[in-house]
């Protein structure tokens, strides 16, 4: 009966969002005792209206998205709230995500999004890397196919840790930073061209699109998406 709002364009979706939200006949600080649970179904386009063009960070050493004990790991309107408002204000100075940092500026979330670099470990190793699922980081899907595709390629380190953004300069004035990106649900992947943090500014290579680990899994999430490529992860319903 609604196949009709079904975008059939690529790069073009129907969005399902499951929404909660209180239905309680009072105001007070307490529970609610009544939720109501929905899906928002919308038709969507490409997440950025200027097409796929990597983006500008700023290290933001002084806010912070998540702490321990609290809730980023989870989908919660309150978790955006504050983000969005920093995010208009870095806008203002060109930059059009923010990289968020936690205890001992550990590198945490770029937006709404997971973070993820590709590098050279200190160690020589080709490795991919992104903070772990310690409470503050959102488990998002984009995330997981991403490091589920990362490991079937068997000749990448793939690494679930916390690293600083002390380690992300280091590598970045040694030459050790192959690309960056961040990645989630709308956009799938969005490659970083450059972050500024404290008075420095490193510029993050972005690799050709035959070259580029973050567009190759973007396209590779597309093709199961389209039904392209079989996949044990989709089911092609028309």
């Amino acid at each position: 009966m609604d196949k009709s709002w079904i975008p059939s364009e690529k790069g073009y979706s129907l969005y399902l969002r499951p929404t909660a939200i209180s239905t309680n006949h009072a105001l007070g600080v307490a529970p609610s005792d009544s939720v109501k649970l929905y899906v928002i179904n919308s038709p969507v386009g490409p997440y950025y209206a200027t097409g796929f063009k990597p983006v500008k960070l700023y290290g933001d050493t002084k806010n912070h998205r998540a702490w321990p004990g609290g809730t980023g790991e989870y989908k919660l309107g309150a978790n955006y709230a504050g983000p969005i408002a920093l995010q208009k204000e870095v806008a203002k100075e060109g930059y059009q995500q923010i990289l968020w940092l936690g205890p001992n500026d550990v590198v945490d979330e770029v937006g709404a999004m997971n973070f993820m670099i590709v590098w050279k470990n200190r160690q020589g190793e080709r490795e991919l890397i992104t903070a772990p699922l310690d409470g503050t980081i959102l488990p998002g899907v984009t995330r997981d196919s991403i490091l589920t595709l990362a490991r079937q390629m068997g000749d990448l380190k793939v690494t679930e840790k916390r690293f600083t953004i002390q380690e992300v300069i280091e590598a970045s004035e040694q030459g050790r930073i192959e690309e960056a990106f961040g990645c989630g649900t709308a956009a799938i992947v969005t490659t970083v061209e450059g972050m500024k943090v404290g008075d420095k500014y490193l510029n993050i290579p972005l690799p050709d699109e035959k070259k580029s680990l973050a567009i190759q899994f973007m396209n590779k999430i597309l093709d199961i998406q389209y039904g392209v490529v079989d996949s044990e992860w989709a089911t092609i319903v028309a």
